[in-house]
């Protein structure tokens, strides 16, 4: 049996309306949110492993982002008072990703790292043994209103800022 014009006309539309409609469901699956602090209080944990010793985490200064498909980043200062001097300079929080993000451009695979802003403007994302994994240059944003120890908020298209201060870095997906 052979189509008709109609039926073919009514194919060929169906496939142009789902050609139109992927880009709109690709940036609806984009979508992600940063976490409340009701939201963190379930997911930071309280102690993390970080360079052969346990220490503490510090929710009131940590943020989250849920991406649409429920995967997790999540960071937490941490308390250093037990660590060395030259550990503590590039260890001040714990980065936790289930997914591969990029750092300043720089790509990170999932996992759960140490991270810090060191010396000379720069960041520094280490494995839990303290070896560094990369370092970017990170940026000042002098008109953030009320710097916070470490804050992680939304900026437009996708991307995230990492804050410890008014120092930062842009986390993406």
């Amino acid at each position: 049996m052979t189509k008709g014009p109609i039926a073919r006309l009514a194919a060929s539309s169906m496939l142009a309306l789902a050609v139109l409609a992927a880009p709109i469901a690709v940036m609806a699956q984009e979508k992600a949110t940063v976490l409340e602090p009701a939201q963190l209080e379930k997911l930071i944990p309280p102690r993390v492993f970080y360079r052969g010793q346990i220490t503490t985490t510090e929710l009131r200064n940590s943020g989250g982002v849920k991406f649409a498909d429920g995967y997790y980043l999540l960071a937490s200062l941490v308390d250093t008072s037990g660590y060395s001097n030259a550990v503590a300079a590039k260890f001040q929080a714990y980065l936790i990703t289930e997914v591969p993000i990029h750092v300043n451009g720089t790509q990170v695979g999932a996992g759960t790292y140490g991270i810090g802003f060191i010396a000379g403007d720069k960041f520094a994302v280490t494995d839990v043994g303290g070896h560094i994994v990369t370092t970017v240059d990170a940026s000042t944003d002098s008109k953030l209103e009320r710097p916070r120890p470490l804050e992680l908020l939304a900026e437009p298209g996708m991307s995230f800022r990492l804050y410890e201060g008014r120092k930062y870095v842009e986390l993406k997906r």
